[in-house]
């Protein structure tokens, strides 16, 4: 079944909100992008949005988890999207809850407008508490979908943004590096320290754990490497001495 509302509506003089909601890691971006890649089927036409903040990935491509792309603008408030969105049949936002709560009155106005506005974000913040503006937005909203992920601890639905790093500020951009998915019963709400063994196990391509005297991937291949040239150096019948 599929989890938007219907897309093309002509005659259509006021438009509506969208809210794609979750935890890191359940599908929030990529359903965004799904979206307005249906809606350009449509032939309507469309813009993205993302905050300025978010740096992980392109500056002016919204990228899922599985690196899945979309052009974008990046800006650095909501009010920018006003300017920006002119004669849009629909606008996305993507990471809702890196902006103000100015972007509940933009998201109104855009669809009065007649504009579809879908709003991807964060309801929790790492503590587990509402994440603003996202609670905001989908009490105006005339559509939420709330996503899950799949806990790393448990294989349960997960909500949770679990912190895997040191740190007490609220907004922390990261990805696989600084958050993995959890379920109610296995979320802490506060930072914990996760061994290498298991950042290895779910998330392979994080090495920012790994302790330096172990060394990196990186530094094995480069050890490998040095060992394999010292060995044919040293061999009278390798392919230099022919």
């Amino acid at each position: 079944m599929s989890l938007e509302p219907h897309i093309v509506d002509r005659n259509r003089s006021v438009g509506w909100v969208e809210v794609i909601c979750g935890s890191m890691f359940s599908g929030k971006t990529e359903e965004l992008i799904r979206r307005l890649r249906r809606a350009r089927i449509a032939r309507q036409k469309t813009e993205a949005f993302k905050p300025a903040i978010d740096t992980r990935y392109e500056d002016d491509e919204v990228v899922s988890h599985d690196e899945n792309t979309i052009a974008t603008t990046p800006i650095h408030s909501a009010s920018q999207i006003l300017l920006l969105a002119e004669g849009v049949d629909v606008v996305g936002i993507d990471e809702a809850q890196f902006f103000e709560g100015d972007l509940v009155d933009v998201c109104r106005k855009l669809a009065h407008q007649g504009v579809r506005v879908i709003v991807t974000g964060l309801d929790q913040d790492y503590r587990g508490e509402p994440f603003e503006p996202i609670p905001q937005l989908m009490a105006i909203a005339e559509h939420v979908t709330k996503l899950h992920a799949v806990c790393v601890v448990c294989g349960a639905p997960a909500n949770h943004s679990q912190r895997i790093v040191p740190g007490e500020e609220r907004v922390l951009v990261g990805a696989t590096e600084a958050y993995e998915p959890r379920c109610r019963t296995c979320f802490e709400p506060h930072p914990v320290e996760v061994d290498r063994d298991h950042v290895e196990a779910h998330h392979p391509e994080t090495t920012v754990l790994q302790s330096p005297a172990a060394g990196s991937n990186g530094e094995a291949a480069e050890s490998d490497d040095a060992d394999r040239e010292a060995s044919a150096a040293s061999d009278p019948t390798g392919p230099d001495a022919r």
